[in-house]
């Protein structure tokens, strides 16, 4: 019979986390402060280093992040998964909710009359409410493509987009596109990489460092 590990408070957990991250990547790091953070907790999500090498964040994403969170915006996601993951006791003192409409009745029936993903259709449904929000993209290329075309279009203008799509098809190429438009704050992670995890990750902690910024 093996030993047992000792038990380790949830708070503990994420502290040690944090810590042994920091060790593992020292100084000078490749983001600081705020950007680190963020850097940090999608290290801590995915026990993946190789992310440091691939984020890149556009210079007003963390504060477009925030200052949105902080008037408590709307967020929409492509994935239930993502939805799910992000803590809403956090966005709910900022006064945000959360929306996904993925399996919204109107964006099934619409995909199905335009031969469409219903990750493209969802961006219509939404694209409305768009503008001022947060779009977080962890999963579906063909959200982040047709959110990018909305907005070529002058359609909606995000206050941030949160574009981590993961794949093999358009997943990396998406995210190039989203790089190449200068306007809208972004947060992405280059290359094939990227989930759900990712994307609730990230507005997590933008909520995190909204809330110690209001204290």
């Amino acid at each position: 019979m093996g030993i047992s590990p000792p038990v380790i408070p949830p708070q503990e957990i994420e502290k040690r986390s944090f810590a042994i991250i920091d060790s593992e990547v020292p100084a000078p790091r490749p983001f600081e402060g705020e950007e680190w953070l963020i850097a940090r907790r999608l290290v801590h999500t995915s026990a993946d280093f190789d992310l440091l090498r691939n984020l890149s964040f556009h210079p007003r994403s963390v504060q477009a992040g925030v200052e949105a969170l902080k008037r408590g915006c709307l967020i929409v996601t492509d994935t239930e998964m993502a939805r799910v993951g992000m803590t809403m006791r956090r966005l709910e003192r900022l006064g945000s909710r959360v929306e996904c409409y993925i399996n919204h009745p109107d964006v099934v029936t619409s995909a199905e009359r335009d031969g469409t993903t219903r990750s493209a259709a969802a961006v219509d449904h939404a694209a409305s409410r768009l503008t001022g929000a947060i779009y977080a993209v962890g999963n579906a290329p063909t959200a982040l493509l047709r959110l990018l075309q909305r907005m070529e279009k002058g359609e909606c203008r995000p206050a941030l987009i949160v574009g981590v799509p993961v794949g093999f098809v358009n997943a990396a190429e998406s995210k190039e596109l989203l790089i190449l438009q200068r306007e809208t704050p972004y947060l992405t992670i280059r290359g094939r990489k990227g989930g759900s995890n990712l994307a609730a990750a990230v507005v997590n902690q933008l909520a995190e460092i909204a809330l110690g910024q209001s204290a």
